[in-house]
């Protein structure tokens, strides 16, 4: 999964300037490879293999005070894995876990491969003087910290964010969020991004029935991110329950317009034929990075760059697998990092087993619930988590909380008819059952602690404290 990954999203790149004969080659190339792309889906050329899943865990690494510290290259070096790669700041890492097939104990081996991979990036961390530590958005966090000066070296970065600014037209990137409290400044660069980190997990599912699960993924954004929720912090203001979702969507705003939101919910949902998304992308969406390659049209690298500076929250992909045989899959990107590893495995069981049951029936979840009302479903839930309304399929609105406890059964329906293990299905939605019965998630554990104690470093080294003895967070104390 990571290496496709890397590929779109986190590729090195030779330079950082582009020209007009840049762009438009690099139109002309992005345009052949997504009729290929559609020419592929409708020969079935793409994958019709059961399901395989990957994910990716971002960490922000932090010095003995509590504050990020910029230290990644040091880390990675000492690590030299290549299951933990940059990213954009200094002060983060990535964790990929590999691809595996949905079933038996695939959930329960991919918390062991995370907490192997986690615990050799705290012991190389804690060597360098400090801790990683897996949370939405850091509460010690200030704006200075979001300087170039905190960038990771890599031309793509600059590249990034030269392109951003220059769409931009100089204009410095304004954030303007709203919640419990309110946060309005202006920033000069795309460091802002580095603010949000995040659980991503990628759902590798037969071709002919992608369009399904991506929309099912959909319709169930607003419920996973009010479960998941773990960011109400930023720059010392509490503020939405995720409010790592409206600064995704405003750090990387290319200016007015449709195709200036890189970050986004996306339009509508997707047809019978899924390529239409990255037709749209091509559309649509100002080509950021120019880059023209040499790979022949087959290796789609105009078109995964390309993709990989559109952030939809349900994301399509083109990958593929150890066999060069192409697949499409799904990122489920609304899932914040943290509290703990088994919280996030419990929220990727429920997801996985959840969405899987949503895509198979008889009449499409889509068909019960207009786009308009998933989109709102989710800025809902990422403003006021488990108590936001939701709107759902039987024509009625229910509490974040109260439709995830309504969901449950059919999750672990989903888990058995994927053939995943009992006793991973119960541990896993055992935990998300506790903290749908607490109603303590990340997000509400730290405003209860926050507003116990009113100290953001107390909150940070509590937290990582708890992460360190990894108990659920329903079970965390205020």
């Amino acid at each position: 999964m990571s290496a496709t990954r890397r590929a779109a999203m986190g590729q090195e790149i030779s330079r950082t300037t582009f020209t007009d004969d840049d762009r438009q080659r690099f139109a002309l190339a992005l345009q052949a490879e997504t009729a290929l792309a559609r020419q592929w889906f409708e020969a079935g050329r793409f994958a019709e293999d059961s399901l395989t899943v990957g994910c990716e865990l971002e960490g922000w690494l932090l010095d003995r005070n509590r504050f990020p510290k910029a230290s990644n290259q040091r880390i990675l070096a000492a690590l030299d894995d290549p299951m933990v790669v940059p990213e954009l700041s200094r002060f983060n890492i990535e964790l990929n876990a590999s691809p595996r097939a949905l079933a038996g104990t695939a959930l329960s081996d991919m918390e062991a491969e995370l907490r192997a991979i986690w615990a050799r990036c705290d012991d190389a961390a804690r060597d360098d003087g400090g801790n990683v530590v897996a949370i939405g958005t850091l509460p010690t966090l200030k704006e200075a910290d979001l300087s170039l000066s905190a960038m990771t070296p890599s031309s793509r970065y600059r590249a990034l964010n030269e392109q951003v600014l220059r769409a931009r037209g100089g204009a410095p990137i304004t954030l303007d969020i709203d919640g419990i409290g309110s946060l309005h400044t202006a920033h000069e660069n795309v460091m802002l991004e580095a603010a949000t980190t995040s659980f991503q997990l990628h759902l590798q599912v037969p071709a002919c029935a992608i369009s399904r699960y991506l929309n099912a993924s959909t319709v169930l954004s607003g419920p996973i991110v009010a479960l998941s929720a773990n960011a109400p912090f930023l720059f010392g203001q509490p503020l939405w329950h995720e409010t790592r979702i409206p600064l995704f969507e405003q750090a990387v705003n290319c200016g007015d317009g449709p195709s200036g939101q890189r970050v986004t919910f996306g339009s509508g949902y997707v047809g019978a034929d899924p390529t239409t998304v990255f037709a749209d992308n091509a559309a649509h969406y100002d080509v950021l990075l120019p880059l023209c390659s040499a790979d022949p049209p087959e290796q789609f690298s105009h078109l995964r760059l390309h993709n990989g500076t559109v952030w939809r929250w349900n994301r399509l992909l083109i990958g593929w697998d150890a066999a060069r045989q192409p697949h499409l899959r799904l990122e489920q990107r609304v899932m914040p990092a943290g509290p703990t590893l088994v919280d996030m495995v419990a929220n990727a069981a429920f997801y996985y087993g959840a969405v899987h049951m949503l895509a198979a029936r008889p009449q499409p979840p889509e068909a019960a619930l207009p786009f308009e009302d998933a989109r709102a479903n989710f800025y809902r839930a990422a403003r006021d988590g488990l108590a936001a309304p939701q709107r759902w399929l039987d024509g009625k609105t229910h509490t974040a909380q109260a439709l995830l406890t309504q969901l449950l059964p059919l999750a672990e329906e989903g888990l058995h008819r994927l053939g995943v293990s009992p006793a991973d299905a119960r541990r896993y939605l055992d935990v998300v059952a506790l903290r749908l019965r607490t109603g303590q998630n990340g997000a509400v554990w730290q405003l209860a602690h926050h507003g116990r104690h009113g100290d953001l470093f107390q909150l940070t080294a509590d937290y990582l404290a708890l992460q360190h003895q990894g108990l659920p967070v329903h079970e965390w104390p205020v």
